[in-house]
């Protein structure tokens, strides 16, 4: 069952560098980054919708969403920074190290918020190993970035 969530996580690795190039060509239509990255949520929205409405899915409970502590809205906001930051990059960095800086950004706030079990993520504490996988990955970063 680990290898299927691994492949899964391997698979939303590449969608995610696949819609940085569509919404950095995107950009290009719709002549701004703003409108790229609203363009990118709101075709996203729609197909969730339609998900939704095809598998019937029960719609949560109003009381229960009131309960939600203020921070968990904050990943729509997140996410539109992400995708804005990708599309304003993307040109000017390249794909390569583009994804090499959001990948070693993922992995820097990851270790924090396992090693604290910060935003309820079960805690994974920083060891070695973890500390030279990111030095290994900033090396990388480097490597990619050289001419």
């Amino acid at each position: 069952m680990l290898g299927l969530f691994m492949l899964l996580a391997l698979l939303g690795g590449a969608a995610a560098f696949i819609q940085v190039a569509v919404n950095a060509q995107l950009r290009n239509w719709v002549g701004h980054p703003v409108f790229a990255a609203f363009s990118s949520f709101f075709v996203g929205s729609l197909v969730l919708l339609l998900y939704i409405l095809v598998q019937r899915l029960p719609w949560p409970e109003l009381a229960k969403i009131l309960k939600a502590p203020w921070w968990v809205w904050f990943g729509g906001i997140l996410g539109a920074f992400y995708v804005w930051t990708t599309i304003v990059a993307a040109p000017k960095l390249g794909a390569a190290v583009l994804m090499s800086m959001a990948v070693t950004g993922q992995l820097l706030i990851s270790l924090l918020l396992d090693h604290y079990g910060l935003l309820g993520m079960p805690r994974h504490p920083v060891n070695i190993w973890r500390c030279l996988g990111v030095g290994l990955l900033l090396l990388g970063v480097t490597i990619i970035r050289s001419k």
